[in-house]
């Protein structure tokens, strides 16, 4: 009689669910000129209040490859290339041109991203 392969018959079936979960931190501040200094405005973090309106003591930080930053000076979003940010302060340059009092808005987006997989096996 000649060998024969048998072979495990098996059919899984997987769902998968996955939420971004987004977190964001807004930061308000209106343009004092004496954060100004040679062009550069220099936000300090304690500058700022928070979407409550209560006064800010840091900046939060985007999580590394799941955040970002977003900083709209008198309602424009600016390039991400003319500003830095710590968590102490927010430096802008070229910031000769923004009128006083102009609002400044930082965004900081973050994501705790959550993945369930549910998988059923038939043998």
């Amino acid at each position: 009689m000649a060998a024969s392969l048998f072979k495990l018959a098996i059919s899984a079936e997987s769902t998968t669910t996955v939420s971004a979960k987004p977190v964001i931190e807004n930061y308000f501040y209106t343009l004092n000129p004496t954060h100004v200094d040679e062009g550069t405005l220099t936000i300090p973090a304690t500058a700022f209040v928070d979407d409550q309106g209560d006064p800010v003591t840091s900046i939060t930080l985007p999580s590394t490859d799941n955040g970002y930053y977003l900083l709209f000076i008198n309602g424009v979003l600016q390039q991400e290339g003319l500003y830095s940010v710590t968590t102490n302060n927010v430096v802008v340059q070229d910031a000769d041109d923004i009128l006083e009092d102009s609002p400044i808005i930082l965004s900081v987006i973050n994501f705790a991203p959550e993945a369930d997989t549910q998988t059923t096996i038939t043998t």
